[in-house]
């Protein structure tokens, strides 16, 4: 058995020092050269190559009044380059500065007390100290006091800041006619993926001349910039000890 794991064992460091091998023998043969680029390839020929499939507008075919170089329906003389159809893309220009700074104090006091006593009660005060204990008196049969006081204080402050620009997709047109866009980008350095994400619900007249929109016209407005690779694996804590922050209650 103790030879069995051996073998094993020496099988697999046997197969990464090879593969580390290969890899230093590529890095060595590349010493001095800068490092070669890829060679332009047919991208739908590529292993696992998936066509992308868009939201489309139906076919509307173009009708013209006689004698006439207008269009019916059109906005314009010349053709509206701003999005208006389903699968038009639009730039989205998102600018979000956030700043937020709260202070609370809240403090309370509270203080009370009571006294019962019955020093003469129709001479009934002498009757009620037989059933007293040794040492009681009636004119103190009962003192309560209590004293209380709380006191908290918050403190929040917040600054936040993004400027990008991404291309949105018209994925809806409402019958009151606004637009229904949503976008996604991913930027990959290394092996962390950064993900930048707008959705939400836009008016044809807040689109610009040049095809774009403030993300401070956007209703309904979800934007998620974020991230996902090796570093932020790293900055995450492990599933069981977020597990543990759950349900611990201490």
């Amino acid at each position: 058995m103790l030879s069995t794991v051996i073998l094993k064992a020496s099988g697999v460091v046997l197969l990464g020092l090879s593969l580390g091998a290969c890899g230093a023998g590529s890095r060595l043969a590349n010493i001095g050269q800068a490092p070669a680029l890829s060679p332009i390839e047919d991208p739908t020929a590529s292993k696992g190559y998936k066509p992308v499939q868009m939201p489309m507008p139906a076919v509307q075919h173009a009708s013209f009044a006689p004698n006439s170089l207008w269009r019916t329906g059109s906005r314009a003389f010349f053709k509206d380059q701003r999005a208006r159809l389903v699968g038009d893309l639009v730039t989205v220009k998102v600018k979000v500065t956030d700043r937020a700074q709260l202070d609370n104090t809240t403090r309370r006091s509270r203080k009370s007390g009571e006294n019962v006593g019955a020093d003469n009660v129709f001479g009934f005060e002498n009757k009620l100290d037989k059933f007293l204990p040794d040492g009681a008196s009636a004119g103190s049969l009962l003192k309560l006091d209590s004293e209380g006081s709380s006191e908290g204080s918050g403190s929040v402050r917040r600054a936040e800041q993004l400027a990008t620009n991404v291309a949105a997709v018209v994925t809806q047109s409402l019958p009151n006619g606004n637009l229904v866009i949503e976008g996604k980008q991913e930027i990959r350095v290394n092996f962390e993926v950064r993900e930048l994400i707008v959705a939400g619900v836009i008016r044809p007249e807040d689109i610009e001349s040049d095809n774009t929109v403030d993300s401070s016209k956007i209703a309904q407005a979800r934007i998620a910039y974020g991230g996902r690779g090796q570093i932020t694996d790293v900055q995450q804590p492990r599933y069981g000890q977020q597990v543990l922050d759950i349900f611990l209650p201490f």
